[in-house]
């Protein structure tokens, strides 16, 4: 996903907030502690494959762990690519 898709999404968030405040509506979104709650589940499911990889004695690396965890727990995020004035752009793979 592009940056654009993110700045979408917050944006029809802020929309949909202003209209509920106009209409002096509660949000459904869930509190924090839930928000927070799945958080830990993410993390937890990676707790699995990490703790029989420490328990089998094989090597951790940050490679590793970005591609056995990374894309579960925060989802395909965008990558840079050079443009051709030397400048960084973010690109989808």
């Amino acid at each position: 996903m592009t940056p654009k898709f993110y700045l979408f999404s917050f944006g029809a968030g802020l929309l949909v907030g202003v209209v509920y405040s106009l209409l002096q509506v509660r949000s459904p979104a869930p509190p924090v502690i839930a928000l927070v709650g799945l958080l830990g589940i993410l993390l937890g499911e990676q707790a699995v494959p990490l703790i029989k990889r420490v328990m089998q004695r094989e090597a951790i690396t940050l490679g590793w762990v970005r591609q056995q965890c990374g894309e579960h727990v925060l989802g395909e995020l965008p990558k840079a690519s050079a443009t051709t004035d030397g400048t960084q752009r973010a690109t989808r793979t």
